[in-house]
């Protein structure tokens, strides 16, 4: 009987080359399809499992005590804030993401936020010729002679700033842990988040949730806004506080604000009247995704889980080094 392979969140179209790579290192995969909220019924498909592919579901110590046959993760995507890496350490498993598979992808959608809201594109829809000709907001934004703030000079963030440089008047970025070096390089201003928030007039959050980075943007932040900003957020929901988004956008201190994702997804009642404001745009957590993209994804997804099985340890290893791959 070969050993089997989980994947837990289910959701993309096809399968077709975690099966093939998979197939073709000796796993056989099985899916879960039962509720999103099914812990348990996750963790007994995975009862025999070495390794597990996953989005959203929880990783701790709990879960991993469960599963005592499990040797790797890889969570598909970036973001890995599901995941407790030490725990996965201490039960000597690997685990690993996928990083830098959708650095068009994410950066291109930022910019598009950035221009439904500079061109105020949701009203502008919902008010087609009432009267034709006549803008639906007086506040039309061009960028020639503006400032964008990138908050997070990673791959997306750094990707973006390269995209840039000819649509903005000047282009500025925050993150303490990029050398300036690399500033430089991308033809980005060097500053922190409060020069951001004093001097930019868009401003795009592309950084890692951590304990330092939630609720990033509140209302103290807000606060600080000295431009009226446009404000988008395609890293984490966690990052943008919403009811001190709610009082912004309804106070004016910002022009608008544009979000791919949210602390509880599908996003809760919390979201309600942000949602139908005109001034926020807001798409379904898709900014990752193009067709290139997602194969790119599955694919090293699938790579990297095979690495780590084999007991290697791949590029995208979240604790290399550290969880041995030998567990029994």
């Amino acid at each position: 009987m070969k050993p089997t392979v989980a994947v837990l969140d289910i959701g993309y179209d096809s399968y077709d080359q975690e099966e093939d790579i998979l197939g073709g290192a000796g796993y056989d995969l099985k899916f879960f399809e039962g509720d999103r909220q099914d812990r348990d019924g996750r963790i007994a498909l995975a009862a025999d499992a070495s390794g597990v592919f996953l989005r959203y579901t929880v990783v701790d110590d709990a879960f991993l005590e469960a599963l005592p046959k499990l040797k790797a993760i890889v969570r598909y995507g970036v973001g890995y804030d599901n995941i407790d890496v030490d725990a996965c350490t201490r039960h000597r498993v690997l685990a690993s993401n996928v990083q830098g598979y959708a650095n068009h992808a994410v950066s291109d959608h930022a910019l598009a936020l950035m221009l439904a809201c500079a061109r105020n594109l949701k009203q502008g829809l919902a008010a087609w010729g009432e009267p034709f000709g006549c803008p639906p907001r007086a506040e039309n934004l061009d960028f020639h002679d503006k400032t964008l703030g990138i908050v997070g000079l990673g791959n997306i963030g750094g990707t973006l700033c390269c995209k840039v440089q000819r649509l903005f008047g000047r282009v500025m970025a925050a993150d303490p842990y990029v050398e300036a070096v690399r500033f430089a390089e991308l033809g980005a201003g060097l500053t922190d988040l409060q020069g951001i928030l004093a001097e930019a007039d868009v401003v795009s959050l592309h950084c890692n949730l951590t304990r330092e980075t939630r609720h990033l943007i509140d209302s103290s932040a807000f606060g600080r806004m000295k431009r009226k900003p446009i404000l988008v957020n395609t890293a984490r929901g966690e990052m943008l506080d919403p009811a001190a988004l709610r009082d912004a956008v309804n106070g004016g201190q910002i022009h608008s604000a544009g979000v791919d994702v949210f602390p509880e997804e599908p996003p809760g009642s919390d979201w309600t009247e942000l949602l139908k404001h005109p001034h926020v745009i807001a798409t379904g957590h898709y900014a990752w995704h193009s067709v290139s993209a997602a194969r790119e994804l599955q694919r090293r997804g699938a790579e990297n889980l095979v690495a780590m099985l084999q007991g290697n340890e791949p590029a995208d290893c979240l604790n290399p080094g550290r969880g041995s791959g030998t567990r029994t």
